[in-house]
């Protein structure tokens, strides 16, 4: 059974059901039953046309479910006539499906979760141990968005920023347990990158492309945090620097900048630096006052105060940083850094401590500690 097969037809299949008039809840649990359907039947007699059997089955379910819901039994007249076999339409409706999935109506959180088990094919149980939630915890949420987005119409264009923010928020997730919501992210993107001509769609798959390419790196053998100056960029994947790079370079070139744009730029920069020593912090502190020009976000100005520290030296990056709410997260491992830079070993030990208890997960803490203890202990001596 060819699974990525299955997984790639699956939003394509139930965006059609939904398209013909399918309630999305009544229509998801459809095309479930028929990929079960399709497991016990095509290792021994594989079809043709694997989508129109899909739909085909799919729909068949979908009408079989909705004549034994006697509180729809006024609507059988309209879903009674099944479409007159033939070829599956060319025309893929994936997304539309995206931006259901991504419905200003839906918490970040679920549009996240029934992206993935919609249109990114998962299982209940792998969206779970990917968030390292309870199986029914998920189910409950995907059960809930199911519900939200069921009476929306595809009858209004769809809003791809919000689409956008939603794939970033399933990239950042990063991996867990047997699902990687890194490459799935990107997998997703790719798949709208096909679809959908716009310069910011192709800036955040370059975006997804350079950060993923360090991967490799960003570990040590014992699984702590290696910061990026300190990363092996040996390790780096240069095949998808290469094409993230080609993918922004495109996207640039029709001068229509967005955010995702000028964020991947300054990973190019980044991935282009043979050595850290070698890294154009100047030219960053120009893409990161694009980007401030696009989006006022505190966040940014934290990490354009870092790159002010390495471009004109710590204490102009940590001016840069006084400007800024020092209940910003990671705003005290910033200040302990640049505080090192400048010197001030004392304070910088003092604020990496700080800085470790307000860590977001367990990798940073550790990290954070360790930069605590070795100054501590270099002071010391």
């Amino acid at each position: 059974m060819n699974e990525a097969l299955l997984r790639s037809l699956t939003p394509s299949v139930l965006a059609l059901l939904v398209r013909r008039g399918a309630d999305f809840a009544a229509a998801e649990d459809a095309v479930q039953d028929a990929l079960v359907e399709a497991v016990r039947v095509w290792p021994a007699d594989p079809p043709r046309d694997p989508k129109g059997w899909l739909v085909t089955v799919a729909w068949r379910k979908f009408l079989d479910q909705t004549r034994a819901d006697t509180a729809r039994r006024r609507r059988e007249d309209r879903l009674d006539e099944e479409p007159a076999p033939g070829p599956t339409p060319a025309a893929d409706d994936t997304l539309q499906l995206y931006f259901l999935c991504a419905h200003p109506s839906l918490t970040p959180s679920s549009a996240v979760a029934l992206t993935l088990r919609a249109v990114g094919g998962l299982t209940t149980r792998q969206i779970a141990q990917a968030y390292l939630v309870p199986e029914a915890t998920m189910a409950q949420r995907i059960s809930r968005a199911k519900r939200t987005v069921s009476g929306v119409r595809f009858d209004q264009p769809g809003d791809v920023a919000t689409v956008l923010r939603v794939l970033y928020l399933v990239f950042n997730e990063g991996y867990s347990g047997d699902v990687d919501l890194a490459a799935e992210a990107i997998r997703l993107t790719r798949q709208l990158a096909a679809q959908v001509d716009h310069p910011e769609v192709a800036g955040l798959l370059s975006l997804m492309l350079l950060h993923h390419a360090r991967r490799a790196g960003r570990t040590a053998p014992d699984g702590s945090l290696v910061p990026l100056a300190e990363q092996d960029r040996g390790r780096w994947d240069t095949r998808l620097i290469a094409e993230g790079v080609a993918i922004l370079q495109a996207a640039l070139a029709r001068d229509r900048l967005g955010e995702f744009q000028a964020q991947a730029a300054i990973a190019a920069l980044h991935a282009d630096a043979p050595t850290a020593e070698e890294t154009d912090w100047v030219q960053i502190v120009e893409w990161y006052d694009e980007l401030l020009r696009l989006t006022d976000n505190p966040v940014v100005r934290l990490n354009r105060a870092v790159a002010v520290g390495e471009a004109d030296g710590p204490r102009a990056g940590l001016a840069a940083l006084a400007e800024l709410d020092d209940s910003l997260p990671r705003h005290t491992a910033v200040a302990a850094y640049l505080h090192e830079r400048d010197g001030d070993l004392a304070t910088a030990a003092r604020l990496y401590a700080e800085a470790a208890h307000r860590a977001p997960n367990l990798a940073e803490r550790d990290h954070l500690t360790r930069q605590a203890a070795r100054l501590n202990t270099g002071r010391r001596r």
